[in-house]
């Protein structure tokens, strides 16, 4: 290769030229607009000249890099007359390719690569070092095209850059398999037919064949030649999606880079890292992925691995993209639009979803990796946690606290206090009532959720969890070799004190033990991690200790180490430290930073040896769906895992909190944020944030203005630190316990509409907090929008996120809305306005069109669900409204695939409303009945309500009311049987 500078760049010259003219045109005709097609470079400047005389010339360049397409508007070139157009090719800022991502970026190390050095950008973040025009050195033969799909050899003609270590080495011969799997799903793959390279093994719902037909596709696809490159292009639009033919590509053992050109700049997904916006700055930001122990912060990767986006067409067509790779990597955005991916390992496996609703992305999405799981109902109820409770004490005082103050509360948590020395399958000494408190609770209603961390201690002389691990085989070696990798996490070393006032770094070293980390992809780790928490729920060696926990919360689990890799160090610095290191938070402390080695060898279940280095991201994913089986293999019930790592799937087992965050008021607006793509992109309905944040202490206004956000998400848990005074709703003052109680109440009033989202989502993928671009795409308005969110398609919430405000500014959609607190029409739509909103009061309204479930609220949702049930009718402007009602015994493990549920449909229009059983599989044992409907936007004068059930009338005792001015209609002392069919009709 041999060094380049800055070249010239090459001219084009279009000639206009007046061959014969013997006529005089009258009306002064003009050529105005220049299409050049093909372009594969920027027009970066456009010279008009006759009789070789600049001519003056105001007209606007534009240039579309994805479809190559130049535009000149604006150009008077009289018809009649001689013109020269020139112009120059070359990469304007906007189109540069990063050719030298890692650190350390020279001129020299730039041209050493065969790219281009250019130091005049026009931001600060425009690489220096980029390609010089689109060849990527590969080529496409022997494509063929089949009514199921496509294949090609993809060869190396030339290397479009030199390679730094035999690790970036271009691999010479791939393949390519593009396979048509259903009309709206289609993957290509791109791997090295010569070699075994390590693939995902996380299972997806395909068809067993190819199910897609010629005439019904929704995508076109195209294996372009030289450079080689792929192109998929909605067939309805033409738009093209995805067009890889970019230099970018290189397929290497650990470094693998695919750019592709986007069709509008809008780009929604990736993670797990904290965001500003929900949308997706494309001005050259790179965000890092992978799994680590790191609190959220801007540009730090975190807690989960989720590489898949949503991308928006300028039409407001919707697609998706998963890249499934389980490697280390980033993504890079630019304002071409354009997005590279750069990988450490496996191969490039993609998958495209077409929608075209953005909500249609989301469940043809999890169609292919997995629905999300039903939770149990009382998982939607309140939740409390804290690390730093002292004693078993403690946690009973404080359920009796928020009993007497009548604040709702399901579910309380024991944080790793509860183990003696934060050691796993143990009991401390200051919390052996924990087992009686655990009865006594669930005797009243509530749930018990315990904490588990996947790190065992090695330094314990009788300790059944290593001691059975060991003869069992389940933890994490190092390569061909007996000995386990060790790293050092919570637990403490028998019979030491520690020293709290010393830094974190020292107490590591002095005080944590020696921790084998078990490897949950071994069948016999499964086995081995059933039977360790089988003997916490039923203890063998004293039955008064066991504790019958309704759900299981597993932490720590990217894996997280204390020290950097494993006590004594790394030794493979390649795998610890590859050749390209991806852009993640602490870049240059390697891949084992907070974590174990990346050698460490694990093993699959079909016995075939994997390197750590591969499966990292996957761990929280391997250890999820053993430890649902195992809770409902002891409790016999649903119940809930919550889960810190994650992988697109876990949520088909688990729920997810967003970490642990900090007490600030940043924090709210971000975890609306952080809440979006977890229920669109990762498959996790029920997740939330920390309720008031886990670092740091919140003030009042804060706490409580979090507790108003924290009610409406899926997951509402308030947790926070042990280096932190308690946060809970009856730790402040009596005015906090009453604005805690209002809006929890308000909470649970809405949790049979929150159930029957979540049912929806199980069942059709349907997101449950739902961004308002996905049931208002055609308003762009909505495309920014990410302080407000929807529970579904029909209720919005507006909460305040700043200090010292009483009001809200927020966006209403086309659509009729009604204020849920006061039923009244808002009168306005597609406009930003201010409403009240004092400490206390959150925003919520509902959608006209829709109807919603309700309960009378209680203590917990096991007296909840015993309490009459409501209904709210929102009318559209066509004087209709519909929704649903799903109901099972909230407990029962796959009610809804036995058909033990009950599913209800409600019907307005005009006048008339019909409550209709849908599927009739379950029968409440507490005899529920509807006792009160309230009918929003119903005009004129109503006199009465008449009710049948069948068809026939039957005896009514109800009341009814009407707001002319209002128009609210409100039918009180109802008796309308759960199960049944009715219809209601007012006059």
């Amino acid at each position: 290769v041999s060094p380049q500078t800055v070249p010239v760049p090459p001219k084009t010259v279009l000639e206009l030229s007046v061959a014969h003219n013997n006529f005089s045109e009258p009306h002064g005709l003009e050529f105005q607009e220049l299409r050049v097609l093909g372009l594969r470079q920027a027009p970066l400047a456009i010279t008009v000249t006759s009789s070789k005389a600049t001519v003056p010339s105001h007209h606007n360049l534009t240039y579309d890099a994805a479809t190559q397409v130049a535009i000149v508007q604006g150009l008077r070139l009289r018809l009649g007359q001689s013109y020269s157009l020139h112009w120059t090719l070359g990469t304007r800022d906007s189109d540069r390719f990063d050719c030298h991502p890692a650190e350390g970026a020279s001129r020299e190390s730039c041209e050493h690569l065969g790219c281009i050095w250019n130091e005049n950008t026009s931001g600060v973040r425009v690489p220096y070092c980029h390609y010089n025009g689109s060849d990527n050195g590969y080529s496409a033969s022997d494509i063929r095209y089949s009514p199921t799909g496509a294949t090609a050899t993809v060869t190396l003609e030339r290397r479009g850059h030199a390679s730094t270590t035999a690790a970036t080495i271009p691999i010479e011969t791939l393949g390519l398999e593009v396979t048509f799997h259903m009309d709206h799903l289609l993957q290509f793959k791109i791997y090295d037919p010569a070699t075994q390279r390590y693939e995902v093994p996380v299972p997806l719902s395909l068809p067993g064949t190819p199910q897609a037909s010629v005439q019904h596709r929704l995508y076109d696809v195209t294996i372009q030649e030289r450079p080689f490159g792929v192109q998929v292009r909605r067939r309805s639009s033409g738009t093209v999606i995805w067009d890889s033919q970019l230099p970018t590509f290189m397929f290497s053992d650990q470094f693998l880079q695919i750019s592709t050109h986007l069709p509008a700049p809008f780009v929604f997904g990736f993670g797990e890292t904290e965001h500003d916006a929900f949308r997706h700055n494309l001005d050259w930001h790179t965000w890092g992925m992978f799994t680590r122990d790191q609190p959220p912060g801007y540009k730090l990767n975190s807690y989960g691995f989720q590489p898949f986006y949503m991308g928006l067409e300028k039409d407001g067509n919707a697609h998706g993209v998963l890249l499934l790779n389980s490697n280390a990597m980033d993504v890079t955005f630019q304002p071409t639009p354009a997005l590279t991916y750069r990988t450490v390992g496996g191969i490039l496996d993609f998958y495209l979803v077409l929608g075209p609703t953005p909500e249609e992305v989301v469940q043809e999405y999890t169609e292919l990796v997995g629905r999300p799981v039903m939770p149990a109902y009382w998982a939607l109820g309140f939740q409390l946690c804290r690390y730093g409770y002292e004693n078993d004490a403690e946690i009973a005082q404080l359920v009796n606290d928020m009993n007497r103050a009548q604040i709702p509360l399901d579910v309380q948590y024991a944080d790793i206090d509860y183990m003696e020395r934060q050691l796993d399958f143990t009991l401390s000494p200051h919390f052996q009532g924990l087992p009686e408190l655990v009865r006594r609770i669930q005797s009243n209603g509530m749930r018990f959720i315990l904490i588990l961390d996947p790190a065992i201690s090695a330094n314990e002389t009788n300790y059944p969890a290593y001691d059975r691990g060991v003869q069992q085989d389940v933890f994490i070696k190092w390569p061909d070799s007996d000995d386990l990798v060790y790293a050092k996490v919570w637990p403490d070393l028998p019979n030491v004190v520690v020293n709290d006032s010393l830094d974190w770094d020292t107490q590591v070293e002095l005080y944590r033990a020696f921790a084998a980390m078990p490897d949950f992809f071994r069948n016999s780790t499964k086995d081995w991690w059933a039977q360790e928490i089988a003997e916490i729920y039923e203890n063998p060696r004293n039955s008064s200790l066991s504790i019958k926990f309704d759900g299981l919360w597993i932490d720590m689990n990217e894996p997280s180490s204390f020290v950097h890799g494993t006590i004594g160090g790394c030794r493979d610095r390649n795998l610890n430290f590859p050749p390209y290191m991806p852009q993640l938070g602490s870049r240059s402390e390697g891949l084992s930073f907070k974590t174990i080695c990346m050698e460490g060898q694990q093993q699959l279940p079909d016995g075939s040896p994997v390197r750590h280095y591969d499966v990292h991201n996957l761990y929280g994913w391997a250890q999820t769906k053993p430890t649902l089986d195992i809770l409902r293999n002891l409790t016999g019930e649903r119940g809930i895992v919550v889960t810190r790592s994650t992988f697109p799937s876990s949520g088909r087992w688990a729920g997810h909190w967003l970490g642990d965050n900090t007490a600030a008021w940043n924090q709210l607006d971000k975890s609306i944020i952080g809440e979006h793509p977890k229920s669109c992109f990762s498959t996790q309905n029920s997740s939330g944030a920390d309720i008031c944040g886990f670092f740091g202490e919140p003030s009042y206004e804060l706490c409580a203005r979090w507790m108003e956000l924290g009610a409406f998400y899926p997951y509402s848990r308030n947790h926070n630190g042990n280096k932190a005074k308690r946060q809970d709703p009856v730790a402040w003052n009596s005015t906090f316990a009453d604005l805690s109680r209002a809006v929890l109440q308000l909470r649970y009033r809405l949790l049979p509409h929150l159930y029957t989202l979540m049912l929806h989502a199980h069942v059709r993928g349907s997101t449950v907090v739902r961004p308002l671009l996905h049931e208002f795409v055609e308003d762009r308005t909505t495309w920014d929008i990410y302080r407000q969110f929807m529970w579904g398609a029909g209720l919005l919430i507006s909460p305040v996120l700043e200090p010292g405000v009483s009001e809200v500014r927020a966006y209403l959609p086309d659509a009729r809305w009604f204020n849920f607190h006061t039923d009244e029409e808002v009168g306005f739509r597609r406009q930003f306005q201010n409403f009240p909103a004092p400490l206390g009061h959150i925003n919520l309204h509902v959608r006209g069109g829709h109807i919603l479930p309700q309960q009378l609220p209680a203590n917990n949702t096991w007296f909840s669900r015993q309490n009459p049930l409501l209904l709210t009718v929102a009318l559209d402007d066509a004087q209709e409204a519909s929704g649903n009602f799903y109901w099972d015994d909230g407990v029962g493990i796959d009610t809804f695939e036995k058909g033990e549920y009950l599913m209800m449909s409600f019907t307005a229009s005009s006048n008339i409303l019909e409550l209709r059983v849908l599927h009739g599989g379950y029968m409440d044992p507490n005899s529920l009945k509807f006792t009160e409907i309230k009918v929003l936007g119903v005009p004129g004068s109503v006199q009465e309500v008449t009710v049948t059930r069948d068809g026939l009338d039957v005896p009514s005792p109800h009341a009814v009311a009407h707001d002319p001015q209002k128009q609210v209609l409100k039918i009180t002392q109802l008796e309308l049987e759960l199960g049944q069919n009715y219809t209601l009709k007012w006059a």
